[in-house]
């Protein structure tokens, strides 16, 4: 979940305008020392490039950057290159790794281009070959979402080690790709050295104790990065032994500002050491323990830390089983002595009405507790009209909830509406107005200079230019010829592309 500029950023949502920038042409002269290229350069070089390597055109990548390159011609900088494979509304011809190897050539060196998104592709272990090539020459690149791209633990090992060197990358997305517990160990090892990322998107990869115990120990010593997500390893044992080590780590470390542990097994033994290290960790600000077996008891454990912790500021219980004694040692903490917490989630909880009352009543008192999210638990009446009286004096939003009241021959209900602490860690809105109220928890607690940057969203279904009917096969990629090239990983060189996957709308 993570926060990512996945979404244009609205004009009246608060966030910075774009700063002044040097014409595009001053600006190419300062990247390369070299003559300025021509607006409009992009897709030009685009084309040239892939009639130089056989290579077929891909509509969408083409149209991508004929956007970019308006908006580069308006003086805009700071764009984030949107070429998402999951675009229900368009047919898109996802990126394979042989596309992926001309778009990082045609980007190299490209001072207007801040991230890539590349989300939900085939570019593999050879497109993660030629990204880590991208890291090498690409120096004002700050945000790379590789997420969902069929990687494995030979690509995570190429982008690991290309950090070891690289100075710029802020926030790097690796989610969803099967980098496994040896891909793992390599980003470990790479945390040791770089002193320049600030987030890492590892959820969803297959990581084994091992790897999770590497990160932990590594993350006692590292200054640098403020956000981690180690969302579901592949655990085995009933011991909490990867919880015991993050634990451990939090005392030590006084820099993490968001630690994701989302289906790690946690129990309630392993939420008591969480919590003991909570009391003298002073950075942490957000914590997710959503999707694990913790029960009211473990709410003991953190009701009591909240009573003194004052620098947890989002809270995501999210499907657990806190039930209603549970929620009630929350709302008696928020009720009379934490004062830090703006966000809790305690979605899917098996909470009835007595519990989710009692918060309701913490949310008159504590005028920082703003945010709250309760779907998915047992409503009755009595729950209903105490949140819909919230609405009604004041003391809760409806963009700060994940409910809303109506009314039904005089009796009122809770319906559920589109917002939560990440709603938009996996996909965002491919059409229609992008509201901070669904990544509510990214929005309160930020980190890093990357959530402001803006986005090129990509074209509309009446963008869509016409396919070219004739496919040569590209020269100089994996399978034709480059298994001579040396410098290519042996792993790689025999890699056979997917065929193109054209996804029609709806």
């Amino acid at each position: 979940m993570w926060g990512s500029p996945e979404g244009a950023i609205p004009a009246k949502s608060g966030y910075p305008a774009p700063a002044a920038t040097p014409s595009p042409a001053s600006a190419w002269a300062l990247a390369d020392n070299s003559a300025p290229e021509p607006v409009g350069s992009l897709q030009k070089r685009y084309k040239n490039l892939c009639m130089e390597k056989s290579r077929k055109i891909n509509p969408f990548i083409l149209h991508i950057l004929q956007g970019v390159d308006e908006e580069i011609e308006k003086g805009l900088e700071g764009i984030t290159l949107n070429i998402a494979g999951n675009n229900h509304l368009i047919p898109v011809e996802r990126v394979t790794g042989e596309d992926f190897w001309i778009l990082s050539k045609v980007l190299e060196k490209n001072p207007y281009i801040n991230g890539l998104d590349v989300r939900y592709n085939f570019i593999s272990d050879v497109g993660a070959y030629y990204a880590a090539k991208l890291l090498q020459k690409q120096y004002s690149l700050i945000y790379l979402n590789l997420m969902f791209n069929d990687i494995g633990p030979e690509g995570g090992e190429l982008i690991a080690k290309v950090l070891h060197k690289n100075t710029t990358l802020k926030y790097l997305r690796m989610t969803g790709n099967k980098i496994e517990n040896k891909g793992g160990m390599f980003f470990a090892t790479m945390l040791q050295i770089n002193s320049s990322l600030e987030k890492l998107d590892l959820g969803d990869c297959d990581l084994g104790m091992q790897s999770v115990i590497a990160f932990a120990t590594v993350l006692t010593q590292n200054q640098t990065i403020k956000g981690i997500n180690l969302n579901r390893p592949i655990l085995y044992g009933k011991e909490e032994e990867s919880t015991v080590h993050l634990g451990h780590m939090l005392k030590e470390n006084q820099c993490l500002v968001e630690l994701h542990m989302c289906k790690h097994d946690i129990r309630n033994g392993g939420l008591k050491h969480l919590c003991e290290a909570l009391y003298l960790n002073k950075s942490l600000r957000y914590l997710d323990v959503s999707c694990n077996k913790i029960t009211r008891d473990g709410m003991v454990f953190l009701a009591d830390v909240l009573k003194s912790n004052t620098t947890l500021e989002v809270i995501d219980l999210s499907f657990n089983r806190i039930e209603n004694t549970g929620a009630k040692y929350l709302s008696e903490t928020l009720a009379s002595h934490n004062r830090s917490l703006k966000a809790l989630s305690v979605v899917s909880n098996n909470i009835k009405g007595e519990g989710l009352v009692a918060l309701s009543q913490s949310l008159k008192i504590n005028p920082t507790f703003s945010n709250i999210y309760i779907w998915g638990n047992k409503f009755d009446e009595a729950t209903c009209v105490a949140y819909s009286d919230l609405f009604q004096m004041g003391h809760l939003k409806p963009e700060n909830t994940d409910v809303e009241p109506f009314v039904v021959d005089g009796h009122v209900y809770l319906a559920e509406v589109s917002n939560g602490l990440k709603k938009h860690y996996y996909w965002t809105p491919t059409y229609g107005a992008f509201y901070h109220s669904a990544n509510a928890g990214f929005n309160l607690v930020q980190v890093g200079y990357f959530m402001f940057l803006c986005v090129w969203k990509g074209p509309t279904s009446s963008h869509i230019l016409d396919q070219e009917k004739t496919q040569k096969k590209p020269i100089g990629c994996p399978g034709n010829g480059r298994g001579k090239d040396t410098d290519f990983p042996a792993v790689i060189r025999s890699y056979k592309p997917p065929l193109p996957c054209i996804r029609t709308p709806f």
